[in-house]
């Protein structure tokens, strides 16, 4: 095994992770699922050779895709979480406690299984209110057991199967799937990385024309690709601006704030701010 870990996502241009030796190794049905012990970043996974998280700066990741949305709407009760099998986001919307019942449909076992061995402080899937369904998200979706308050995009990089998770059908599905003030928050992909734009654009373009309102927010993230990294964010009325937003994040520092190292009320506004290089992708 190489001592280091590359992942290259321009030509020669990419990530370099110092290796100390890997801890698992498994092809599923789906996907080659490993985990390294790192030098620096605490234990790594990856699926197919791309960064997924690191134990180091997960929480920027999975306090961004959880409480953004879970902050915006006025009383998430049933969440749904597609993808999401390291259990990350699931730990951060399970802080808040209107939640009841969490469903994470997560296409693989494999990747659930080895973040429970190697990455146990990461996910909270001892938790009551977790559903954990092994099925493709994009199909689940379709037919739906019952509406969610809240839905959370957690899927993989635009290739592969993963390709419909950035189009309108499955955006509509979502909808559809959603209660009469549902939120939406999906990750989609780096704005710096030129190939991932039409999918950004797909995404946007779908969601604007849905939703009643979509916004993209920025974050910032070592182990992903260039670092910054954009999310969206869709609804069928509440917006993640205002005094009621700020009354819930307020009470919500108070009750688990001093466990989160990433997200805080000003993070939550100032994540909407966009530079004009990302302006520019959509107005394209």
């Amino acid at each position: 095994m190489s001592l280091q870990y590359n992942e290259y996502y321009n030509e020669k241009t990419g990530l370099t992770i110092g290796l100390k030796r890997q801890l698992f190794c498994e092809q599923s049905d789906y996907q080659k699922v490993e985990v390294f012990e790192t030098d620096t970043w605490g234990n790594l996974m990856t699926i197919d050779g791309m960064v997924m998280l690191s134990e180091k700066d997960e929480f920027v990741y999975h306090e961004m895709m959880a409480h953004v949305a879970m902050f915006t709407h006025p009383n998430p009760e049933t969440v749904l979480i597609i993808g999401g099998g390291d259990g990350g986001t699931v730990r951060e919307v399970m802080r808040h406690p209107s939640v009841k019942q969490v469903d994470m449909v997560e296409i693989d076992e494999t990747v659930v299984r080895a973040s429970k061995l190697h990455m146990p402080e990461v996910g909270d899937f001892d938790n009551p209110k977790l559903n954990v369904i092994y099925e493709n998200g994009l199909t689940f979706v379709e037919q739906p057991p019952k509406k969610y308050d809240v839905i959370i995009i957690d899927g993989s990089d635009p290739v592969g199967p993963a390709v419909d998770l950035f189009k309108k059908a499955f955006y509509q599905h979502c909808y559809n799937s959603l209660t009469d003030n549902g939120v939406l928050v999906s990750q989609t992909e780096s704005p710096f990385v030129e190939h991932y734009h039409d999918s950004m654009r797909s995404v946007f373009g779908a969601l604007k024309e849905l939703y009643a309102y979509s916004a993209c927010f920025l974050t910032f993230i070592p182990l992903y690709p260039t670092g910054m990294w954009s999310m969206a964010f869709a609804s069928k009325g509440p917006k993640p601006h205002g005094e009621e937003v700020n009354a819930r994040i307020s009470k919500g520092m108070e009750t688990f704030g001093d466990k989160l190292k990433y997200y805080n009320q000003e993070i939550h506004h100032g994540a909407f701010a966009l530079p004009n290089f990302v302006k520019q992708i959509f107005a394209d």
